[in-house]
Order: C-alpha cells, then structure tokens, then sequence
C-alpha cells in the first residue's frame, strides 16, 4: 500500500515504512532504521519523528519484534508485565537478536521489491534499535557505510541497572542474562563495531547519565581508538524519548527530533 509516497508493507514478516528518494530509486543509497521501545515505538512513527527530510535516499524503517503491528496479546501491559517479569530475557535479549536475525532475509527481500541497489547502506537506530543497528554491524554480513544511534543502548548493564533505581528492584542476574548482557555490550564489543567507518551518536542532554550518556562517551572513545569516525553530540532539550506519547502513531515532530533528523542527514550526506 502507498499513502503519499511512503510504501507500507511486511517484508519476510517485518512491517516497514519505505520512502523512496527523490531521485534515481536504482542508484540512490539505503538507510535502514530501527525505532526505540519508547517513544517513537513504532516504524510509522519514527518515519514521522526522524524523516531525514532532504536526504536524497531510501529511508527504510522496520518495526521491533513484539512493537505495533506484532505486539503480543495485551499489548503494552503484557510488555510491562513482561519487562517485570525478566526485561532482559524476556524483552531486551530476544527483540534485539530477532530484529538482526531479520534484517538480512528483510532487505534482500524489499530490494528485490523495490529495487534499490546493492551496495553499502547506512544503518539509523534509537535505544533498543540502536543495539540492533550494532548487532548488524557487528554481525558482518552488511557493508555499513555510516550509522546514526539515538539515544542508544551502548552497553545493557547500565541500563538495566538504571531501570531497577527507578522501580525500586534488584535485578538477579544470571548467566543466561549475563550473556545478554555480554551480547549487548558494544564498547566491550567495539572491535566488531568498528566495522562501520563512520558513526555518529546523538544522545539526550537531558538522558540518565549513568545508563546513556556515560556508556555513549565511551563508545565514541572505543571507536574513535579504533580509527573510526566517531562523533558525539549532546542534544538540548531531549531527554530519551524524542516523540510525544503514546509514540504509536504518527506525530508532529519534537524540536530535538528535528535537530536529530538534521543531524542524522548531514552525517549520511557526508559519509553514505
């Protein structure tokens, strides 16, 4: 289906908002994006917060495992109960390496679709999706030319940590979960995301220090020892979330996602 000239669909079972470039669809380059599992926490509605508007490039936005159209039964308060149950086995381990596994059988399958190029793309992920950004990266079987991480997950234990202060709970780590962890640590993994020339972190001025802001600047400190061209930049006014919510729709885009999406742009122009 096409509304505007944004194309909607599934591709090997992964929903997706597709918007092709306004030039040459057989030549432009692809930009592959993952959303976060909070605010915009659908693929539509990070189409709408982050549009790279000016990018002269496919900009493919695929849905999270478990996210919009195949949210479990219960919808947002099976997730929480889930996330309260076990938020590393239950949610942050599997959506991360479901959506990686995915990735590859979804973009072979929207380039034979659509007919984009086959060649290095540029990757695009917020928090959660993020962490599947650099498991693809990492994972070795894309030539990644740049990649953008929003508010991202850099390293899981913070994060887990952070989330425990704020719900008053101790979470017991085992070692199914600590292998998570280890699986989600990218600066103790940043050799393999090393692999992608040019990153760019954009993080929250207003973030948790600890879970985000902290493990980010070490990040672009692994990366950038390892030759990568790596940046870091400090949005004003954006917390971690960067759209409205309940964040399942499209919206009006926020001033620091629209400073996001500016930056996004200039730093795929520049390197994709």
């Amino acid at each position: 289906m096409i509304v505007d000239t944004a194309i909607t669909g599934t591709a090997a079972g992964v929903p997706f908002v597709a918007v092709p470039p306004a030039g040459d669809r057989a030549t432009a380059p692809v930009v592959a994006a993952w959303h976060l599992m909070d605010a915009p926490r659908t693929e539509a509605a990070l189409a709408a917060a982050l549009p790279l508007a000016g990018l002269d490039a496919w900009r493919i936005y695929l849905g999270l495992p478990r996210h919009g159209a195949r949210s479990p039964e219960g919808g947002a308060e099976e997730l929480m109960r889930l996330g309260h149950a076990d938020a590393v086995q239950n949610l942050y381990g599997p959506i991360t390496a479901e959506a990686a596994e995915e990735f590859g059988p979804a973009h072979a399958e929207l380039r034979r679709r659509l007919g984009f190029r086959d060649g290095p793309i540029g990757l695009l992920g917020g928090s959660l999706g993020a962490a599947v950004a650099q498991l693809v990266i990492a994972g070795g079987g894309h030539d990644v030319a740049a990649a953008v991480l929003v508010s991202p997950m850099a390293q899981l234990r913070p994060v887990v940590a952070a989330m425990g202060a704020r719900f008053g709970v101790d979470y017991p780590w085992s070692e199914p979960s600590l292998a998570i962890a280890r699986r989600l640590d990218f600066v103790a993994r940043a050799d393999e995301v090393a692999a992608c020339p040019a990153t760019l972190l954009a993080v929250g001025a207003d973030d948790d220090e600890a879970a985000f802001r902290a493990p980010a600047r070490r990040l672009r400190d692994a990366l950038a020892a390892r030759s990568v061209r790596a940046e870091l930049v400090d949005v004003a006014g954006m917390a971690h979330a960067f759209a409205d919510e309940p964040g399942t729709e499209p919206a009006p885009q926020l001033p620091a996602a629209a400073e996001v999406d500016r930056l996004a742009v200039e730093w795929f122009a520049r390197y994709l």
